[in-house]
């Protein structure tokens, strides 16, 4: 293919030469081809990229079709419940709540509803009024001086420097209108948070914003950010769903000088935050701190998030809080599907334990040692639909927080370019050009309508389950598509197991359709 490019390419500039020179008018093609040639040339003298070697200006085409991919993916290829991570159906309801439009489909279900995987709601055939007031519910415990009364839904963590000025104020403003929190991420707290909405201040293992210049925390400066009226609980964070055991990883072309100064960091490196802490190392160390953090903060609600593991450290979590009698306010737990701007591959894919499971284990570990009364249940990890919602409140969870969602209400396109810093949409860049695109004004609204109209869908389904509050909510709301594998249990659901006898006399059988007697 070289060869054959330089033999063509060289004789249509010799062409273009000669009838330039009759026909100055050409002059623009020949420019353009000649610079075409040139670029080849180089290509096939480089040394670094294959393709373009063997095929010198075609070559191009390769790695302009792997750039637009995700939307060729999106807009081409998929199905409506298709897309990874969040599928197309989920996504487009997301943008209906946020832009406060009719989320309504036509025409009936598009899920495989025998399959196994399906989930679903067992409705009541004596439907609950609906209730008007968004639910809300305090979280902090006896040993906690300034409980806080929370949204049951609230903006996960997510960093200034992850993503834009544009797109945290808007967050921000979104929750100041629908009063719910915004979880800062480890990224600390900057000015764009700050602009009167409810803030949870999340501590990661680099401490950005209070930390010393060794990076060890510094008890002073957290004392005196953790006093701050927006700070309303304080969230250490152990690990997150998407790469548990990984610190967090912001590139260097996001790392700008405003936000290398509010972590304290040298600007434009890439920043991997520490896997471990350095205020402890085992899990005494870790309750003490805790409580160390809510006498600094005044008595602000503090908990911890994690991603779980190893099942049998969160058991001795669990019996040092006993042994010391030192309790968090509140637990967060995300599931190995949590989402993230960057992280490896083989992190994403293969650590850690899903949410659901984790949630049912961390609920019922804390019952068994008596702890479960004493805090909220927090979790999160690509919960987004009102349905997603409520199913995480029947498996334990007090509280929902959701990043992906209010992302989606931002307008992301779910391009999978966040560790890139050219997002097509402005909300997690630092390119100047492309964070303008996001206009604050607009997009404060979308993330209030969010909120509000995922919340009143979830309030829909349970009262059409008979539920009269977000307290009578259980397991028993839900069904699963295995319940279907056998045909009798689609026939006869939840009743079968009161019978110890099924008979069937076909000498009652008039005609098709009469029922058979069961006795």
């Amino acid at each position: 293919m070289r060869n054959l490019f330089l033999y063509i390419g060289g004789s249509l500039v010799a062409l273009l030469l000669i009838f330039t020179w009759f026909y100055p008018g050409l002059i623009w093609l020949t420019v353009v081809v000649l610079l075409l040639f040139l670029v080849g040339i180089y290509n096939i003298s480089q040394e670094r990229h294959t393709i373009l070697r063997n095929f010198p200006v075609l070559g191009y085409f390769r790695y302009f079709f792997e750039f637009i991919s995700p939307e060729l993916q999106q807009y081409f290829i998929e199905r409506n419940t298709d897309g990874k991570p969040i599928p197309r159906t989920i996504r487009s309801i997301a943008y209906q709540r946020a832009k406060n439009i009719e989320s309504t489909v036509a025409f009936g279900t598009q899920l495989e509803i025998n399959h196994r995987n399906y989930e679903g709601l067992r409705h009541s055939i004596y439907p609950a009024p609906i209730t008007e007031e968004l639910p809300r519910i305090t979280i902090g415990g006896e040993q906690c001086k300034q409980p806080y009364s929370a949204s049951r839904l609230n903006i996960s963590a997510m960093s200034y420097g992850s993503l834009s000025s544009n797109a945290i104020r808007a967050l921000n403003l979104g929750a100041l209108r629908g009063e719910f929190y915004h979880n800062t991420g480890e990224g600390g707290i900057s000015e764009y948070h700050l602009q009167g909405g409810d803030l949870v201040w999340q501590i990661g293992t680099g401490y950005f914003g209070c930390r010393d210049a060794d990076g060890n925390f510094n008890p002073e400066m957290f004392k005196e950010r953790a006093a701050l009226k927006e700070v309303k609980m304080i969230e250490l964070k152990l690990s997150q769903g998407a790469k548990p055991g990984h610190g967090g990883v912001l590139p260097a072309v996001k790392n700008t000088e405003e936000i290398a100064k509010i972590r304290g960091l040298i600007p434009y490196t890439t920043v991997l935050s520490p896997q471990h802490h350095r205020a402890f190392s085992n899990a005494r160390e870790l309750i003490q701190f805790i409580g160390t953090l809510r006498d600094l903060s005044g008595g602000k609600p503090v908990g911890f998030k994690l991603c779980i593991g190893r099942t049998d450290e969160f058991i001795e979590l669990c019996e040092v809080m006993n042994e010391l009698e030192i309790y968090p306010d509140f637990i967060t737990v995300d599931g190995a599907e949590g989402g993230t701007g960057a992280a490896p591959l083989e992190f994403s894919d293969a650590v850690g334990i899903p949410l659901e499971p984790a949630l049912i284990f961390v609920h019922q570990s804390l019952e068994k040692y008596g702890i479960r009364k004493r805090l909220r249940l927090i979790c999160s990890g690509k919960i987004i639909s009102a349905a997603s919602f409520l199913k995480a409140l029947s498996l334990g969870a007090d509280v929902v927080n959701s990043a992906r969602g209010f992302m989606l209400s931002l307008g992301c396109i779910q391009a999978l370019r966040c560790n890139t810093n050219d997002c097509p949409t402005g909300v997690a860049t630092q390119d100047k050009v492309l964070a303008k695109g996001l206009v604050v004004r607009e997009k404060k609204d979308r993330v209030y309508h969010f909120h509000h109209n995922t919340l009143h869908a979830a309030m829909e389904l349970l009262a059409a389950c008979g539920k009269k509050s977000f307290g009578d909510i259980s397991m028993d709301m839900f069904m699963r598509g295995d319940e279907f594998m056998h045909l009798s249990d689609i026939y006869f659901p939840n009743y079968l197991d009161d019978f110890t006898k099924v008979r069937t006399d076909e000498s009652t059988f008039t005609k098709v359709g009469d029922r058979p007697n069961v006795k």
